[in-house]
């Protein structure tokens, strides 16, 4: 693994990737083909219900997609992605969603992405993704 490229993309994705910034979450674990990323339940990302919205939990899982199809520094987009919901976050609880590969071809490749309450390790929801591989670096 190529330490200096995966700490090129972390820089990257931080400074470009807005959400990152919005959700005020941070890149826990990174490699070839994982990441985990983590943020605290805030007010500003609760429904109307009291509980985290369904927008928020798509778009942490979604960072951590973006971070471990991204980290072989070929330029990977989502093609497709679907998320299910099995438990409510709540104000005040770290969260993070931890992604790993699931197959990878050389245009097609697939990611699992668990999401979990930080304290108790239950899982909240489930996502799964797919990018298409592009030939060419993730890196201007």
């Amino acid at each position: 693994m190529n330490n200096s490229l995966i700490e090129s993309i972390r820089n990257y994705i931080y400074k470009h990737d807005r959400l990152f910034e919005f959700l005020e979450a941070e890149i826990t674990s990174f490699g070839e083909g994982y990441a985990e990323v983590a943020m605290v339940v805030k007010e500003r990302h609760l429904n109307a219900a009291g509980v985290c919205q369904g927008g928020v939990l798509f778009t942490l899982a979604d960072l951590a997609f973006a971070l471990a199809s991204n980290s072989y520094g070929t330029l990977a987009l989502g093609i497709k992605a679907s998320i299910t919901y099995i438990k409510p976050a709540r104000l005040g609880e770290r969260i993070f969603a931890r992604a790993e590969e699931y197959t990878k071809g050389k245009t097609l490749a697939t990611y699992h992405i668990h999401l979990m309450k930080e304290e108790t390790r239950e899982r909240i929801a489930f996502f799964e993704g797919m990018v298409y591989c592009f030939d060419k670096p993730v890196l201007p």
